[in-house]
């Protein structure tokens, strides 16, 4: 009986390893017609304009400062009603954005929180897609505290010959002349207790309010409003009372962590090996970030409906290390938390109580 099963399935096994020869032998030719099947379909698709009516927040960059292959430099994007914004540019922010789909072309407008490098370094490629992607005529509107101004005009600068080459070369049409790079919006830094309305329209509210990132000033965290829903995004701060204070039932903290555990680990290094510089830096910035279980305490406090984590540092490269940087938020805090990385996906639905996350595919 066995011998016949054999029989019977050599057939069946000689097809299957012709077909894998013919496979690899073609690879190129096969590649290339999925190749053209899947940027087809990705350039018909309108994403952002076949969303359902919510609040969308997306970690277009979850990490901090230093290398992670799950997390890039700090950006959030936030659609809502077609509405398109971006809270920080940090590095690759742009490049994630264009893999979920959402066309930098479609930005509506950048806010940043602060200017430390890590929340801006991609802001000139922010910006450059911007323009391409959608044929603009006017700079996209750069938001934030005093001193964008100087932001701004610095990544102009640095783009101006590039924006020259580009216009030169594909035209009008494609690259108007008049409409690349950024322009800067300032805002006065909000008081303590204070939320600063810096847009409003089409029922997408967006407030300012200040943090402690000292000695980095000024720096501000954002909140938005839609359709009954909220989010909060923190910036980079210490644990804030005023951040608390205006954000009493939000329904979403986007909160930055940084664990003081793991930072110790590469401050003990640094100090092994003589690394003075590092050993003065993992000192320095226990003092002006925000621990996970802080964080946690936070939202608890203010009746956040969910929290999740980004600007994470230090960087978690090993199986584990995200159960010692959560080590303790479910003590602190009673809701659901998500540990962001880059393809994080929530939504609010509007006028509901409804609160919805997934990974976006290809990002896990």
């Amino acid at each position: 009986m066995k011998k016949a099963w054999v029989w019977i399935l050599l057939p069946v096994i000689g097809l299957a390893a012709i077909a894998g020869v013919f496979a690899y032998v073609e690879r190129g030719p096969l590649a290339l017609m999925l190749m053209q099947t899947a940027v087809e379909r990705r350039m018909s698709d309108d994403v952002i304009g076949n969303l359902p009516d919510a609040l969308h927040v997306i970690l277009c960059g979850a990490g901090g400062p230093m290398p992670d292959p799950k997390r890039s430099g700090a950006c959030v994007a936030v659609i809502a009603d077609g509405t398109f914004f971006v809270f920080d540019a940090g590095t690759n922010g742009a490049r994630n954005l264009n893999r979920m789909g959402l066309n930098p072309g479609r930005l509506d407008a950048i806010f940043l929180s602060h200017f430390h490098s890590d929340h801006i370094d991609g802001l000139g490629e922010m910006m450059l897609l911007r323009w391409i992607g959608g044929a603009h005529r006017a700079p996209v509107p750069v938001l934030g505290p005093q001193g964008v101004e100087r932001v701004v005009a610095g990544f102009d600068e640095a783009y101006a010959q590039d924006a020259i080459y580009r216009t030169a070369h594909h035209g009008e049409a494609v690259a108007p002349s008049n409409g690349s790079g950024g322009r800067a919006v300032a805002f006065n830094t909000p008081r303590q207790g204070e939320l600063l309305e810096v847009w409003n329209r089409n029922g997408v509210v967006v407030s300012a309010f200040k943090v402690d990132h000292t000695p980095v000033s000024p720096a501000v965290g954002y909140r938005i409003d839609y359709a009954g829903r909220s989010a909060v995004i923190s910036g980079d701060t210490s644990r804030s009372s005023n951040l608390e204070r205006v954000s009493q039932g939000v329904d979403l903290l986007v909160h930055e962590a940084l664990s003081p555990e793991l930072v110790g680990v590469l401050h003990r290094a640094a100090i092994k090996n003589q690394r003075a510089g590092l050993a003065k830096i993992t000192d320095d910035i226990l003092g002006y970030h925000t621990t996970p279980v802080q964080a946690a305490q936070i939202a608890q406090a203010i009746g956040a409906g969910h929290l999740l984590f980004y600007h994470v540092v230090p960087p978690l490269l090993l199986p584990g290390l995200d159960q010692v940087f959560l080590a303790g938020v479910s003590d602190a805090y009673s809701g659901p938390v998500t540990l962001g990385r880059d393809g994080t996906w929530v939504s609010l639905p509007a006028n509901s109580k409804a609160i919805r996350v997934e990974n976006f595919p290809g990002f896990e």
